[in-house]
């Protein structure tokens, strides 16, 4: 199995920034996308960005103008830039692979945004 090692999360204020860190352990070769996924209370976990082993990327609109995948392939990780957050973004946030993700999604890492 994969294990997708999350970190970066914390508190923060309306307006702020927050880099999340996603680092691929074990064998990715399976793999054609890594994505950013979140979930708040009471609602369904969603998908948040995505990035292809070609480097394409892809978020829906409540983030993109916001929100940017990256990669570093050297360093096996994945990275979520978050800017001018909102407190609606709060959630637990999860890497994880895209289309097909891995049925453990570990512990995530809390994003919260204060008003």
């Amino acid at each position: 199995q994969v294990q997708f090692v999350v970190s970066g999360g914390g508190l923060v204020q309306a307006g702020g920034s927050l880099r999340l860190s996603c680092t691929v352990f074990g064998s990715s070769v399976s793999i054609n996308a890594i994505a950013w996924y979140r979930q708040a209370p009471g609602k369904q976990r969603e998908l948040v960005a995505t990035i292809s082993s070609s480097g394409g990327t892809h978020s829906p609109d409540s983030v993109k103008g916001r929100f940017t995948i990256s990669r570093d392939s050297a360093k096996n990780t994945v990275y979520l830039q978050m800017n001018s957050l909102k407190p609606e973004d709060t959630a637990v946030y999860y890497c994880n692979a895209d289309p097909e993700p891995f049925d453990d999604w570990g512990q995530g890492t809390q994003v919260t945004v204060s008003s």
